[in-house]
């Protein structure tokens, strides 16, 4: 896992900056802490920092291939699954190697592809490849956008990079947030529009889109879609065709020439995949895995059970472990450690998050990258095989917006009034809501029952999923630490999209099917445990923490928070513990603390990147 940046510039020749493209890639070296690497000519520059997993001798980037008398030059960020089949296929036609780098696989492939190279990767990727000859840029994001890739225009410079940090270090580009960037913060935030940032003028580069831009043309294309088409398999095959996909997914994930493990919280998800690695490991190595889990101090005396808490993950954990004989460690955190490392989580997004659910995150991975490199974790299940509350509660499936995120009025009533006046979150949020929407494909054999669920799994899989990817991707690569996502194989979401509801939520449950289909391959107790998220943490001191903290800041009348958000409102929060904020703010977890831990955020981003804000 690595950083990339790079420009492009056609009109003037940029052979000679040095200094701009280093400091560029220097705000990269967390995602990449081994080695960096420079590449310049007269109108393409690129950077990398690398985070080294693969062919640690051989895969150094920016990587050149010569044939033909054309240059072909990589950055690339990522890990392709299927680098074994793509090689042997070039192989065939002729081509050689130098090492077992799946970088050297992929530049290969795209000279023997083209620009329909993604359409053969199975993979994690953001990637550039600059044509020498024909003074050509090709850049690609993975199917589900794990792996981060930015852009912009300014001045005929095109600017690319793996966070906007980078971006925001060119001179060329003005750091300003409009209403569009406010709107995307507080109407949809922390997740996202894709395509979308808080920054006026940088883009995201949408997952399953490549660009080709050259000196006539720039365009961007869509490579891959989930289609919908009937499910002829029977409930049995269709139990063994996932257990066959999950169980391929996994293992190709678990090729690392660094020390790699497994997330385990005790749940259905990250069981399976600790599981199926555990016993990989045994068979192919005869080793034990590494697993490795989250706490929080004093977390079972202060632990509150609710619907979407129903009981806390330790029980399980140690059930898990003592199942697989795994290499355990269990990495407990305190309060203070989570305030303290909310600043760095902001720094990490670019943008303010998901307050100490992403700075917990941040501080387990910094743990445990200090006994392995590489992690499997079981995000995007819940997604895919309806793992989620909202796909059960009428409320939610009845609300007319994304059900992750229903405190609206709430959220225009956050906004500075001067502001609100300009802005309508709501409207913003109907817009955004209805477009996703339009792109949902039905069949004409869909009940009312499976219409109304296939919306549900689509908002989710390419608006809430989207945010905790970019979580994870961020929280562990600030930590140059890789964690991979097996239930995002896009092979897999495939295959469940198109599943009726009626057997996806067999028996009436939350990921019914994969329960079903794991009975007899866990623990019985695992697998009708009820789905419990990741665990924030229940401890009163971080309560009263984040409040002194606001309150601290709203003392301050130069706040630059003061001028964007509503001062009354904040106030009303604080003296209520967050209850004034009647629902959550985003999910399951963000509730009183978290909504103040995230205004916290609010105010350390804006004093920290000072956007110029225009309304």
């Amino acid at each position: 896992m690595c950083g990339i940046v790079g420009i492009v510039n056609y009109r003037e020749d940029i052979s000679n900056q040095f200094s701009l493209l280093r400091n560029m890639t220097k705000t990269l070296s967390k995602r990449g802490p081994d080695e960096d690497g420079l590449y310049f000519s007269r109108h393409a520059n690129l950077g990398h920092r690398r985070l080294s997993i693969i062919d640690i001798s051989n895969g150094k980037q920016p990587m050149s291939c010569k044939i033909d008398e054309v240059t072909y030059t990589i950055v690339y960020n990522g890990q392709i699954y299927n680098t074994e089949e793509i090689r042997n296929v070039l192989k065939d036609n002729g081509f050689k190697f130098k090492g077992h780098s799946d970088t050297e696989v992929l530049l290969k492939a795209y000279i023997f592809y083209g620009k329909d190279v993604c359409r053969y990767l199975n993979g994690i990727f953001a990637f550039a490849i600059w044509n020498d000859k024909k003074g050509e840029l090709f850049i690609a994001r993975d199917h589900f956008g794990i792996k981060p890739l930015y852009y912009a225009f300014s001045k005929e410079n095109f600017i690319f990079a793996s966070e906007v940090k980078a971006i925001l270090e060119h001179p060329c580009i003005d750091n300003i947030v409009d209403r569009t960037g406010i709107s995307e913060l507080f109407g949809i935030g922390p997740s996202h529009t894709q395509g979308r940032t808080p920054f006026k003028g940088i883009e995201e580069l949408e997952p399953a889109h490549y660009i080709v831009y050259n000196k006539d043309s720039f365009t961007k294309n869509e490579y891959w879609k989930l289609e919908t088409k009937p499910h002829l398999d029977s409930l049995e095959a269709t139990c063994e065709k996932l257990r066959y996909l999950i169980k391929d997914s996994i293992e190709k994930q678990l090729v690392s020439d660094v020390p790699i493990g497994t997330l385990l919280s005790g749940g259905l998800d990250s069981s399976i995949i600790s599981k199926y690695a555990s016993d990989y490991y045994k068979e192919k190595y005869g080793e034990k895995l590494n697993t490795f889990s989250v706490d929080y101090v004093d977390q079972d005396k202060n632990f509150v059970k609710n619907d979407f808490q129903p009981n806390s993950d330790n029980y399980y954990i140690d059930l898990m472990v003592k199942e697989l004989d795994t290499n355990h460690t269990k990495i407990i955190l305190d309060t203070p450690e989570l305030f303290k490392y909310l600043e760095d989580a902001v720094i990490a997004r670019d943008f303010p998050g998901m307050a100490d659910v992403d700075s917990s995150y941040l501080l387990f991975f910094k743990n445990v990258k200090k006994d392995i490199t590489v992690a499997l974790s079981g995000e995007c299940s819940d997604e895919i095989f309806a793992g989620y509350p909202w796909y059960f509660r009428e409320d939610s499936l009845n609300s007319d917006t994304f059900p992750w995120s229903l405190a609206l009025e709430e959220r225009q009533n956050l906004l500075n009034p001067d502001i609100s006046n300009e802005i309508c979150i709501k409207n913003y949020v109907k817009e955004k809501y209805e477009e996703s929407l339009k792109k949902v494909q039905f069949l004409n054999s869909d009940s009312e029952d499976d219409k109304l669920h296939r919306k549900l799994i689509y908002l989710t899989s390419n608006w809430f999923m989207q945010t905790l990817l970019d979580r994870t991707d961020r929280m562990c690569m600030y930590n140059g630490f890789e964690v991979r996502v097996p239930f995002c194989d896009y092979r897999i979401v495939e295959y469940a999209w198109n599943i009726p509801w009626n057997m996806k939520a067999y028996k009436g449950r939350e990921k019914g099917l994969l329960r079903y289909a794991m009975e007899g391959i866990l623990p019985e107790e695992i697998v009708y445990r009820k789905k419990s998220p990741y665990p924030k943490t229940h401890n009163p001191n971080y309560l009263q923490k984040v409040k002194e903290e606001l309150s601290s800041i709203m003392k301050n009348q130069d706040a630059p928070i003061n001028k964007l958000l509503n001062r009354k409102y904040i106030l009303e929060i604080i003296e209520t513990d967050g209850k004034a904020f009647s629902r959550p703010w985003f999910g399951q977890l963000m509730t009183g603390p978290q909504l103040m831990a995230y205004l916290i955020q609010v105010n350390i981003w804006l004093e920290r990147y000072q956007p110029k804000i225009e309304i």
